[in-house]
C-alpha cells in the first residue's frame, strides 16, 4: 500500500492505524517497513474486530499486504467470506490461511497498476465477493453441532460415535493433524459448537517431542474459555509423527518407528515422554470449568496399541494414565473414568456417548 490514497476511500489508512494500542504513530511513524507492517497487521486486526457491519473482506496485497489482510481475516467468524488476491497465493499459504477459511487468489501478474490480466483477476475477485456477500449460505437444519478427532488408527471409535449421535447432533469430524485440533476449537471459540468429543488428542505428542504435526500451546484452550460439554481421551497418545525416515531427526535414531506410509513415519512414545504428555493433558484439563470427562482406554490407545501390534507397552501406557489421574485436579464438574477397554473396542465409543449424553443434558 501507499501512505497517500490515489481514489476517495471511506476508511482512510490514518483512521485504520489509529486502532494501533499505542496509537496510529506506531504505524505511521516508522521508518522501518517491517515494523510498519507488523504494527499496521494489530492495526487492522482491531479494526475489523470493532466494525459491526462487514458482511465480507476482500483484500489485494504482495507480501506486506497479504500480512497485514490476512491477520485481520483469520480473526472474523468462520463462514463469513474472505478472499484475499495476492501475489504469494500460489505459494505456502498454511501461515496466512491457519485454520481460516480465507480464499487465497493468485494475482499472476504484481500489484504494480493494472493491465489486461490483473483486471480480469480482480473482476472475478470481486464478482465472488459481491455473490458471497449477497446470498449467505442457508441456515443450519438445527442440529446443534458437535466437534470430534480422529486419527486412522482411532478411526472406529469415532466412526462409531458418530454414527451414534448423528441422529441428534451435526457431528464435524476434525482429522487430528494439528490444524485440526485449531480448527475444532476456533468453531468452539466462534460459538458453532454445542460441544467436543476429543477422542485423539495425539497432537500433544508432536508438540512436546517435536512431530511434525503439532497442536499449539493454546490446546484444550477454547474449553476452558467457553465451558462446553467436553469428552475426552488418549487416542493416539503413543505416536509422534514424523514425515519419510530421512527426515527424523538424528536423536531419535534408536528408537522405534513404524512406517505407517512412505511419506509418513510413527515413533512410539517411551513411559517418560508418556508421562509428561499425561501431565500436560492434566494440566490444561485442569483449568476447565464447564463438565469434563476423561475416558481412559486400559487395553490400549490406538489401533497400533494393542496386544501383538508394533506399539503395544503397557508400561508406557500405565504412566501416561497415571500422570492424567494425578494431574487432573479434582471438581465436582471433572471426572476421569477408567475403562478395562481398548480404544476401538465398540463399548468404548458407547461409553464416549454416554458420557458425552451425560454431561449435555446438565
Amino acid at each position: 500500500g501507499t501512505r497517500n490514497a490515489t481514489v476517495p476511500v471511506d476508511v482512510s489508512a490514518e483512521e485504520v492505524a489509529g486502532h494501533h494500542p499505542d496509537g496510529s504513530s506506531a504505524v505511521l511513524g516508522s521508518d522501518d517497513r517491517g515494523t510498519a507492517v507488523a504494527a499496521m497487521a494489530i492495526a487492522f486486526t482491531r479494526f475489523v474486530q470493532w466494525r459491526t457491519d462487514i458482511s465480507g473482506v476482500i483484500g489485494i496485497g504482495g507480501g506486506g499486504g497479504t500480512s497485514i489482510i490476512t491477520s485481520g481475516m483469520r480473526t472474523l467468524p468462520l463462514g463469513l467470506p474472505k478472499i484475499m488476491v495476492s501475489t504469494l497465493a500460489s505459494g505456502d499459504t498454511a501461515p496466512y490461511v491457519d485454520v481460516s477459511d480465507i480464499v487465497m487468489m493468485p494475482s499472476v501478474t504484481d500489484m504494480a497498476g493494472l493491465n489486461r490480466l490483473s483486471r480480469v483477476v480482480l473482476h472475478n475477485a470481486a464478482q465472488a465477493i459481491a455473490a458471497m456477500a449477497a446470498k449467505p449460505a442457508p441456515p443450519p437444519d438445527g442440529k446443534p453441532s458437535i466437534g470430534l478427532t480422529m486419527f486412522g488408527v482411532t478411526t472406529p471409535c469415532v466412526t462409531s460415535i458418530a454414527e451414534q449421535l448423528r441422529s441428534t447432533y451435526d457431528c464435524m469430524v476434525f482429522h487430528a493433524t494439528g490444524t485440526g485440533g485449531r480448527s475444532m476449537e476456533k468453531l468452539a471459540d466462534s460459538g458453532l459448537l454445542s460441544g467436543v468429543i476429543d477422542i485423539t488428542t495425539t497432537e500433544v505428542c508432536d508438540l512436546l517431542f517435536g512431530g511434525v504435526l503439532p497442536a499449539t500451546e493454546d490446546r484444550f484452550g477454547a474449553i476452558a474459555r467457553t465451558k462446553l460439554p467436553y469428552v475426552g481421551s488418549v487416542g493416539a497418545l503413543d505416536m509422534v509423527n514424523f514425515w519419510a525416515p530421512s527426515t527424523i531427526p538424528e536423536r531419535f535414531s534408536e528408537r522405534l518407528f513404524y512406517e505407517h506410509n512412505p511419506n509418513v513415519t510413527l515413533m512410539r512414545t517411551t513411559p517418560d515422554e508418556s508421562r509428561k504428555i499425561g501431565e500436560w493433558i492434566g494440566a490444561r484439563l485442569s483449568l476447565c470449568e464447564g463438565p469434563v470427562r476423561f475416558l481412559i482406554p486400559e487395553k490400549g490407545v490406538s489401533a497400533l496399541d494393542i496386544e501383538g501390534s508394533a506399539f503395544f507397552d503397557p508400561e508406557a501406557d500405565a504412566a501416561l494414565f497415571e500422570a492424567i489421574e494425578r494431574t487432573i485436579m479434582p471438581h465436582n464438574t471433572r471426572r476421569v473414568i477408567r475403562l478395562p477397554l481398548h480404544i476401538n473396542d465398540p463399548e468404548f465409543a458407547k461409553a464416549a456417548v454416554a458420557a458425552f449424553l451425560d454431561i449435555a443434558r446438565q
